[in-house]
């Protein structure tokens, strides 16, 4: 007699009552498969495993009743199906909500209507799933000791990393809260524009490592997110040696440093300030610094001023093939263009020449450009580099001058600009 194929699609990272649940049921209709989700498929409407695909195929293909493991690319289970013709799928109910769930399953049924296939649907196990396994880890900090390795694994598996900056615990706690449908800010830009203007100083590397320092550690004690410091030139190879050690230790995922040289200007300055680009053998001194200084878990990010300093394409693409020969894990190319049409020339001539090295971009200037058109150009990584700031200060503007002009701080245009006091109360509570 011919056994029945039962087929489960899950994620895996975190096994629960549920998980098993499903296995059993699927147990009992016939040879059970299991379509394990790629990190890669996991990213495009959940979130980075905590255990890379590998792992999680190890752990899954343990269970009792499982056997077969496939991966499966994509929220859609079609390619899945048509290749496995299984005489059942088995899920939990809850995907009866939301939008990208339920818009799956009805696909599943109609996939298995081709060959009078059946959907079984098991029961949702009430108080735990995933998802709150998550949080809850969130929320006890586990998550933050593996913050450099999920900065390194997201660039390698998700379309487009997002990076915004934060100049605070609380705007990195603001970014870290705030979604759109599944889309999520995925790690944090410690800038040294706006670290150094919260303290009302000039970017010109005033503020010390160990000042900024305190302010990665407030933001790490806020959230869980993976944070990349803004370390201008870094300065002597000595300095950038031991700035790693400290970033390291700190749990900083990676530590970005551009090519010039000399007194820090602002690159939005472009050559109107004077800057000037270091060598490359001299650069890579600073890169041979930094890896030495750590055991392969800060990450080190070349940033490239060639288009800042009018040097073009050639001399960019050439500074990028020795900063990755030296040990630079990605590549930041800087444009101040007002369109990306610099930094899309870039990619496509690295992409070309078979280097596969994460590109990261910073449109400060060309901000219109959606982020679809750096996928498709090629680019890993994108950082909104200031933009939290320059949203508070026009408003703290504003306010400070609607309470001078009115002389009160209670009206019609306070209520509808303002957060309510409680609002702020409730954001950070002083107990769990």
């Amino acid at each position: 007699m011919h056994s029945k194929i039962v087929y489960i699609s899950m994620v895996g990272d975190m096994l629960h009552a549920g998980h098993i649940n499903i296995v059993e049921k699927a147990r009992g209709l016939g040879k059970v498969v299991v379509g394990v989700i790629t990190d890669t498929a996991a990213t495009t409407y959940k979130r980075l495993p905590f255990m890379p695909y590998e792992d999680r195929v190890r752990v899954i293909s343990s269970l009792a009743g499982v056997d077969k493991i496939i991966p499966q690319d994509s929220l859609s289970y079609r390619s899945n199906l048509e290749l496995v013709r299984p005489d059942y799928v088995v899920h939990g109910d809850d995907w009866q909500y939301g939008d990208m769930v339920s818009a799956a399953r009805r696909e599943v049924i109609e996939i298995l209507s081709q060959w009078g296939g059946e959907l079984i649907e098991v029961p949702y196990t009430l108080g735990i799933s995933s998802t709150l396994l998550h949080q809850a880890l969130e929320e006890r900090g586990i998550m933050a000791r593996t913050r450099q390795a999920r900065f390194r694994h997201l660039l390698n598996v998700k379309p487009l990393v997002r990076i915004i900056e934060a100049h605070s615990a609380l705007s990195a706690l603001i970014s870290h809260r705030t979604r759109v449908a599944e889309r999520r800010f995925d790690a944090l830009w410690q800038s040294s524009l706006t670290d150094a203007t919260m303290r009302a100083k000039p970017d010109i590397e005033i503020v010390d490592a160990g000042s900024r320092l305190a302010t990665v550690n407030e933001i790490f004690d806020a959230v869980p997110l993976p944070l990349i410091y803004d370390g201008d030139t870094g300065g002597t190879s000595e300095r950038v040696y031991h700035l790693a050690r400290s970033l390291d230790r700190a749990g900083v995922s990676a530590l970005c440093l551009e090519d010039k040289e000399g007194a820090k200007r602002n690159s939005l300055y472009g050559t109107a300030a004077g800057q000037r680009q270091t060598s490359i053998e001299e650069y890579k001194e600073r890169i041979y610094a930094a890896k030495d200084a750590t055991a392969a878990g800060l990450m080190f990010i070349a940033r490239i001023e060639s288009f800042i300093l009018g040097a073009g394409l050639s001399d960019g693409v050439a500074r990028a093939e020795a900063y990755i020969d030296a040990g630079a894990d990605a590549i930041l190319i800087h444009s101040i263009a007002v369109d990306p049409g610099e930094v899309l020339s870039f990619s496509k001539n690295l992409r070309a020449n078979g280097i596969i090295t994460p590109i990261i971009v910073v449109p400060t200037t060309y901000g219109s450009t959606h982020e679809d058109e750096f996928v498709d150009g090629g680019i890993n990584a994108v950082i909104y580099a200031n933009h939290l700031l320059r949203a508070a200060y026009p408003h703290m503007v504003q306010t400070a001058r609607h309470i001078l002009e009115n002389g009160r701080s209670d009206d019609d245009w306070t209520r509808d600009v303002l957060a309510d006091v409680n609002d702020l109360l409730s954001l950070i509570p002083a107990s769990h």
